[in-house]
């Protein structure tokens, strides 16, 4: 996002947080049926984007198309609209950031969204056919959300199924991994936490896990593990939090190795 964006889509969390309890997993579900609406809509998309047209006018306008939906959704897609935004993508981006922040607000804290997020991305990247399914253009939208829903059912709490729902109906040229990934990040932001992603050849033990996720809470803050498994990085492990990355992987050693043999 650019910088407008980032400072639109602040006041937009700060108006979410200012709901409270107000804002639900109704609210996000009618956020996203909202974000849906305006991606199919050119004219939608070009008039809510467009820094120049009036706030109120804007406001008329999200009161028009989407008045019928319940009070704080609408609420924040003003505040959305009144904005300044760097591109009309930003503004999509930012309607399903504050569903999905509006799921996390509202969700139990004993629902393990994130974790839920990851289970299922892993189900769906370790089976080739079936992220085919889910990603396939020519695929109906309806008929890939209703195969998202039934490979959750009984898996995971309604809020991991709505969002995974809403991802599936608006990849917005993701990858189902990235959007899963993106979903679990904001949660965790919602949470005020941070994502580690580690990668091992083989699943870390249970002690260890929790060792290294205190190490690394001790230097980022509050974290929340995401555990991929790749039998590829050979041994040692792979560790990314942001932008920082800790590459202790037996494959990251040999390819050093080979490149200072070569030179």
């Amino acid at each position: 996002m650019g910088s407008a964006s980032r400072e639109a889509l602040a006041r937009s969390v700060q108006a979410l947080a200012g709901l409270g309890s107000k804002a639900d997993l109704a609210t996000a579900e009618d956020l996203f049926a909202a974000g849906r609406v305006v991606a199919d809509s050119a004219q939608l998309r070009s008039v809510l984007s467009d820094p120049s047209a009036p706030a109120e006018g804007k406001a008329a306008l999200v009161q028009r198309v989407f008045g019928s939906l319940s009070a704080p959704a609408v609420e924040l897609l003003t505040v959305v609209a009144g904005q300044r935004w760097s591109d009309q993508d930003d503004v999509l981006a930012a309607i399903e950031e504050l569903g999905i922040r509006s799921i996390a607000a509202s969700a139990p804290r004993n629902v393990d969204i994130p974790g839920e997020l990851f289970a299922f991305g892993g189900a769906v990247t370790s089976d080739a056919e079936l992220e085919l399914a889910l990603r396939s253009k020519l695929a109906d939208p309806e008929a890939k959300a209703a195969l998202a829903e039934r490979l959750l059912a009984g898996k995971a709490s309604k809020q991991t199924v709505a969002i995974a729902r809403q991802l599936v109906l608006q990849p917005r040229g993701r990858s189902i991994r990235e959007s899963l990934r993106d979903a679990a990040r904001i949660v965790a932001a919602q949470y005020g936490q941070t994502i580690a992603t580690v990668v091992t050849a083989t699943p870390l033990p249970a002690e260890q896990a929790e060792r290294l996720r205190a190490s690394l809470a001790a230097k980022y803050g509050e974290l929340k593990l995401n555990e991929v498994v790749d039998p590829a990085i050979l041994g040692g492990l792979r560790v990314q939090v942001g932008d920082d990355v800790i590459d202790g992987s037996v494959a990251s050693r040999l390819t050093e190795l080979r490149l200072q043999l070569a030179g």
